[in-house]
């Protein structure tokens, strides 16, 4: 790949996890990025091509441990993709040593310091959460040049969100009684060692978990409050399926009175228009290899006329559109740089 003499320093801090490893993927066919430097605290002092092998012969990089003042030295901005409640402080340090910073973590999602905590734990900078633009891109673009920092959102909330706002949007659907059931590959579990994520737990296997405690849940809902109010809780309900990636969520929803599916249909036509990564695929339900490799979300819809609901479903990969990807389309917002830059390409087939 060659670079313009004007390409932007860029850092990955947790560059050998799955997202971080899709990040590299991706950065590396940038044309207008310089990856300077790329960290691991496990595998610190070792070349990046020994860790990940499919960078040989294209990357010359070695391994650091993260380090906010080298960082902010080298880098102009970084991505950091680390482990939920290990980056807040890290990145505090970047941000007020003037690096700009998408972290693809869960440490600056939630706006209130206290619903924060409640999720998960007391926050080490809470000062900086009311600042972070949350990055779902087709939603929050118009904040994303000025932004010091954006909280790229959680890969299910990402599916699920831009299945649901255009119909809010437009009020087409009663605000109570959200199902969504969602199903994700086993790397949206990052690169941990756990029995319940080896492959003889996995494989020819389908479960769901973590019913009504899930982090996703209310990081969904903090994002349908301005269009819905308080007060309303969605049912979210994830499952573990036995391949690597993508994420097929399928929402149930009750259409208000007089609604039909055409108007459905175009709420999602207008207001994705113009969006390249929005694919609507009408009443053909989209199927994760549709968007395997690739920053798209696919969305399909249906009425059960039997029950009365409407279906949505949503599909995304999520290291794509639900973590690297994503994040290198704020990033090309963010820089005045074309939406598309290093991400418009086809799904990987087969």
């Amino acid at each position: 790949m060659t670079h313009s003499p004007a390409a932007i320093r860029v850092a990955v801090v947790g560059a050998t996890g799955y997202a971080g490893a899709e990040l590299v993927r991706y950065l590396a066919r940038h044309s207008n990025v310089r990856l300077v430097a790329v960290t691991s605290e496990q595998s610190a002092g070792r070349d990046l091509a020994d860790v990940l092998p499919s960078v040989r012969g294209k990357l010359a990089l070695q391994l650091e441990a993260f380090d906010p003042s080298a960082i902010i030295a080298k880098a102009d901005v970084a991505f950091t993709a680390l482990p939920q409640g290990t980056s807040a402080v890290g990145v505090a340090a970047l941000v007020d040593g003037g690096c700009r910073v998408i972290d693809i973590g869960a440490d600056f999602r939630f706006r209130d310091p206290e619903e924060y905590a409640r999720v998960y734990v007391p926050h080490p900078v809470p000062r900086l959460l009311s600042e972070a633009v949350y990055g779902l891109t087709e939603y929050f673009r118009a904040a994303l040049p000025m932004a010091r920092l954006v909280a790229n959102p959680g890969c299910y909330p990402t599916s699920a969100l831009l299945g649901l706002l255009p119909l809010f949007e437009r009020r087409l659907i009663e605000v109570d009684g959200i199902v969504i059931d969602a199903k994700s590959g086993v790397t949206g579990a990052g690169r941990t060692v756990s029995s319940e994520y080896l492959f003889a737990e996995v494989d020819d296997n389908l479960r769901a978990y973590k019913i009504g405690q899930h982090r996703h849940a209310p990081e969904i809902e903090q994002q349908l409050r301005p269009l819905i109010g308080g007060g309303h809780a969605v049912t979210f309900v994830p499952h573990l399926l036995p391949i690597r990636r993508g994420i097929l969520t399928t929402m149930y929803v009750k259409p208000r009175s007089g609604v039909g599916i055409t108007d459905i249909g175009e709420a999602y036509r207008a207001r994705y228009a113009e969006e390249r990564f929005i694919v609507l695929s009408g009443n053909r339900p989209p199927e994760i290899r549709d968007v395997i490799g690739t920053n798209d979300c696919a969305i399909g819809w249906a009425l059960d006329a039997r029950s009365g609901c409407a279906v949505i479903v949503s599909v995304i990969d999520n290291l794509g559109k639900g973590a690297a990807g994503q994040a290198i389309q704020n990033f090309n917002v963010m820089m005045g740089l074309p939406e598309t830059k290093g991400l418009d390409h086809l799904a990987v087939v087969p």
